[in-house]
């Protein structure tokens, strides 16, 4: 725990109900996440348990109580052979601890978690008027590549897609 009163690690199993309170409140209340119904508890369990056997990371925030108030994530991108050294992030604080750093904080560390793991870029596909989201991929080396207008529906209105890409080394590989 530092000065902050929050604590970044690596998640656990125990931390799924969580980081599906966090996420299922950007469900309903925000275009964070184009999803219109909240998750399951069991949909998450698979979810984390997915990511612990293929290697990518899922980190949380926790407060001095032990509740999460943010989780971080690398996902696949596609899951044809071709795009095995690219990944997606998911960012996600708690509406009451955002604007504490948070996002920064869970962000920043999948940088290298990803290049230690031989990945070469990470993909970020943020909605457009999520000027808080772009503002933190682009303090953390993401550039903007592309715009896809009107491709989300959510909350009664069409919405643009920004994509941003942040490339790590370049990993050896072969075929």
């Amino acid at each position: 725990m530092d000065d902050s009163g929050f604590e970044i690690r690596p998640a656990t199993l125990d931390d799924c109900p969580g980081i599906l309170a966090v996420y299922n409140e950007a469900v309903l209340t925000t275009t964070a996440t184009y999803d219109y119904e909240p998750r399951t508890l069991e949909h998450r369990r698979d979810w984390f348990v997915a990511r612990q056997r293929n290697g990518f990371p899922v980190l949380v925030a926790v407060d001095v109580a032990g509740r999460v108030a943010g989780w971080s994530a690398l996902n696949p991108y596609h899951d044809r052979i071709g795009y095995r050294f690219t990944v997606e992030t998911s960012v996600y604080v708690a509406a009451e601890s955002r604007g504490r750093g948070l996002g920064s904080r869970l962000l920043a560390p999948l940088i290298p978690a990803g290049e230690s793991r031989g990945f070469h870029a990470i993909i970020a596909a943020i909605d457009a008027d999520n000027a808080v989201s772009l503002r933190l991929h682009e303090r953390h080396g993401f550039m903007t590549v592309g715009r896809f207008r009107r491709v989300g529906f959510k909350f009664g209105r069409w919405l643009d897609v920004v994509y941003m890409e942040r490339l790590l080394a370049e990993p050896r590989v072969s075929g």
